[in-house]
């Protein structure tokens, strides 16, 4: 009995203690998943480094390391800066009124009056709707702008969580195999479900960051692109709003381009809006439902409908985060599911009392009892 005792109240220590670890990390969140991400994104780097340097796992995880900063983190800096610097630059602009957005829209209802009608059919009131949408483009370079004041006051937090993750990511790389084998043998799961849980984490997580920021880059290039053909002001900037908002599944940076290409053709711009639209459907969204499907959808086995809410789901939850931790907890939650069905749903053997290959009985209830002497 003392023995029991002990062992509980270790166990009940132990749940305690690994809580307040789980909140004492709680503010670290987005550098520890970020260098996860970039130790399972780059793992196969490390193995061919692995095999042209010999054992050396220092030299190999900071060569690793270096090419993730010089492939990624870089890059993204640079883009999230110049994304910022543009915002600012629009806001500015329609502070001072060089920028209204107000008579844009008015231009639209002017050159197309059936859209007001067929607003009004859904008794939504075309003003009402025009002061929200104009609130919501200045309340969002409103946003922008506060974010980069926000990162100057900042700055150090900021590179705080930057040297935060690429130390972890350092110590995941050389180490990460080592910290898998010994959650496999803590963890009480059985080891061959916790294998298959674990390969699935790193799958989905590869398949989440490289094909959604690969069909964010290709849709946000090419939306810039034709802006830029196009002579349409900010197009540094509506291509990375559209590389952002292509995360979103279905709808992606159709929420950006075709607005635009209805403004064209209410000032008469028809060629353009033409070529817009068609662009916008054929390339960037070919590039959306070829692409998507084939980078995530393929490689998280997860159906379409699935990504989408899980996505959107996830950034709710998480933030803009919850892009990849979405479908990542999606796919955790059929995994586990996949597990139980295979290992319990043939037979019930807590109500039916039988072993899953064992045979039922086909004899009526009480045929089983021997006979009275």
């Amino acid at each position: 009995m003392y023995e029991k005792l002990e062992r509980r109240t270790f166990l009940a220590m132990l749940v305690l203690v690994s809580l307040a670890f789980v909140f004492l990390m709680k503010p670290f969140t987005g550098p520890i998943f970020w260098a996860v991400a970039i130790a399972l994104i780059f793992h196969p780097v490390q193995q061919w480094l692995l095999g042209k340097l010999g054992d050396r796992p220092n030299t190999v995880a900071f060569l690793t390391l270096i090419l993730c900063m010089v492939i990624v983190v870089i890059p993204v800096m640079v883009l999230v800066s110049s994304l910022v610097a543009e915002g600012v630059s629009l806001y500015q602009q329609i502070q001072s009124g060089e920028l209204r957005p107000g008579e844009y829209l008015d231009r639209i209802n002017q050159s197309f009056p059936a859209i007001q009608s067929l607003l009004s059919q859904f008794d939504i009131d075309f003003s009402g709707l025009r002061e929200r949408a104009v609130n919501a483009v200045v309340g969002g370079s409103q946003f922008l702008a506060k974010q980069a004041l926000g990162v100057g006051q900042n700055t150090f937090q900021f590179f705080l969580s930057l040297a935060l993750m690429v130390y972890l990511a350092f110590f995941l790389l050389r180490d990460g195999t080592r910290l898998v084998e010994l959650l496999i043998k803590a963890l009480p799961l059985g080891d061959e479900r916790e294998r298959l849980l674990f390969a699935k984490f790193a799958e989905v997580t590869r398949a989440t960051v490289k094909g959604n920021l690969l069909i964010a880059i290709i849709q946000g290039a090419l939306g810039g692109l034709i802006f830029w053909i196009l002579g349409i002001n900010g197009a540094l900037l509506w291509g990375v709003v559209m590389a952002v908002v292509s995360l979103l599944p279905a709808v992606g940076a159709a929420i950006v381009w075709v607005p635009v290409a209805i403004y064209l053709a209410a000032i008469g711009e028809i060629v353009s809006a033409a070529v817009l639209t068609a662009f916008g459907v054929i390339v960037i969204g070919l590039a959306d439902n070829l692409l998507r499907p084939i980078f995530v959808g393929r490689d998280t086995k997860l159906p379409d409908y699935m990504v989408l809410l899980s996505t959107l789901g996830g950034i709710v939850m998480f933030g803009i985060n919850g892009f990849v931790m979405g479908p990542l907890v999606a796919a955790l939650f059929m995994a586990f599911w996949g597990i139980f069905i295979r290992e319990f749903g043939e037979y019930d053997v807590a109500l039916v009392g039988v072993a899953p290959d064992e045979p039922r009985s086909e004899q009526a209830p009480g045929d089983d009892q021997p006979a009275a002497s």
